[in-house]
């Protein structure tokens, strides 16, 4: 099985496909504002989606609860804002997580839509 990093990158382009085919226009990729990253920008109708994606290799701690800390959302929060400043995008953000097994089993993927809200 491929390293961390591969194993990451994999897991953005099976989550990228996977919402391409659910009709959402990708509008960034690993878009960066200070040292925040936010995996996948999209958009859903009207709607600007942060995506943040979780790769791992087995289905043990995927409660986005626990994988996503307060301080990993308020930096998607706060670069989030700095897109939506940047490009004047005047609609509702959501932040989903995506997170994706990928092992020997083949693939799983599980979108949660709204997995939290911003509050800073």
């Amino acid at each position: 099985m491929a390293d961390h990093n591969d194993l990451g990158i994999k897991g953005e382009q099976i989550a990228v496909d996977f919402l391409i085919q659910k009709g959402y226009h990708i509008l960034s990729r690993n878009y960066r504002f200070k040292q925040h990253e936010i995996d996948i920008l999209a958009q859903d109708q009207e709607d600007l989606v942060v995506v943040e994606v979780k790769t791992r290799q087995s289905d043990f701690l995927t409660d986005p609860q626990k994988l996503i800390s307060k301080s990993k959302q308020k930096g998607l929060i706060h670069a989030a804002n700095a897109y939506i400043h940047q490009h004047e995008f005047d609609g509702e953000c959501r932040f989903d997580v995506i997170i994706v097994i990928h092992n020997q089993k083949g693939i799983d993927l599980r979108h949660i839509e709204e997995a939290f809200y911003p509050v800073l």
